[in-house]
């Protein structure tokens, strides 16, 4: 049964993206553990697949459009679809209104604006629906450990989070939260960017990660595993001190887990 509260009677819909599905299953599993923990009803529907983002940013537009028409067939029916990734959503709430007008312009676009008009509004990033949506910031986790807080380039300026990622490790108890000098600047990975343009990425990277370790934090959280996981390559050649880890995987955290921890 599910227990009681700030989500209760919610039935959320985890749309977990390519990227976790197929390398960080973790992160799933956390913000399914974390959204049954206040309360929703979460489901997953298996008909998910890639929002089309791969195919859109490298200029395949109309091969995005049966993407569109999935995600928004596997999510119909919900109340809220949560997606533990900025950049998957910047996508559906940025992009998926562009490729239906385009459509629409060549005169076969009614159902598929149709499609992205009925998914939008339910779409939320995770910290977009603990913080809006459920209203709560203290999720009852517990991370006693220092950590400094990298913000996605898509959470940051296209869906303009702010400080809700900080408003919630705040209220982590045992955390110690350290200001990320530089916070604001992109760490170069950008999907196919860090393909086409490796070497700036590569030194976009390791500023990032030369600024992370100069704060003595152990962790280095994001709320995109694919920023992290640019990250995490350099940071393990480089042999630094410092454990990227997903936001949803802190605020899941308990006493208990830490207890179980080596």
């Amino acid at each position: 049964m599910t227990p009681a509260g700030p989500g209760a009677g919610l039935r959320v819909a985890l749309f977990l993206t390519c990227v976790n599905d197929a390398l960080y299953p973790d992160t799933g599993r956390a913000a399914v553990t974390l959204l049954e923990r206040l309360g929703a009803e979460v489901d997953f529907p298996a008909a998910q697949t890639c929002c089309g983002q791969p195919q859109y940013n490298t200029g395949y537009r109309r091969e995005t459009e049966p993407l569109l028409r999935r995600t928004a067939a596997a999510f119909a029916g919900y109340d809220h679809v949560v997606v533990p990734s900025g950049s998957c959503v910047a996508m559906i709430r940025d992009n998926y209104p562009r490729i239906a007008h385009r459509a629409r312009a060549e005169g076969r676009g009614d159902a598929l604006a149709a499609a992205a008009e009925s998914l939008l509004p339910r779409v939320y990033e995770l910290t977009e629906f603990l913080v809006d949506v459920l209203g709560v910031t203290d999720v009852g986790a517990y991370y006693p450990h220092s950590v400094t807080y990298h913000p996605s380039c898509h959470g940051l300026r296209t869906l303009a989070l702010g400080d809700r990622p900080l408003r919630l490790l705040r209220a982590v108890r045992g955390l110690t939260l350290v200001e990320l000098p530089g916070a604001e600047e992109c760490c170069g990975f950008g999907g196919t960017f860090a393909v086409k343009n490796d070497a700036v990425s590569v030194a976009m990277g390791r500023d990032k990660v030369r600024h992370a370790v100069g704060t003595g934090a152990g962790t280095l959280c994001g709320a995109d595993n694919s920023c992290l996981m640019h990250l995490d390559g350099l940071i393990r050649r480089q042999g630094a001190p410092l454990r990227p880890v997903h936001l949803a995987e802190i605020l899941a955290s308990t006493e208990a887990d830490e207890r179980r921890q080596p």
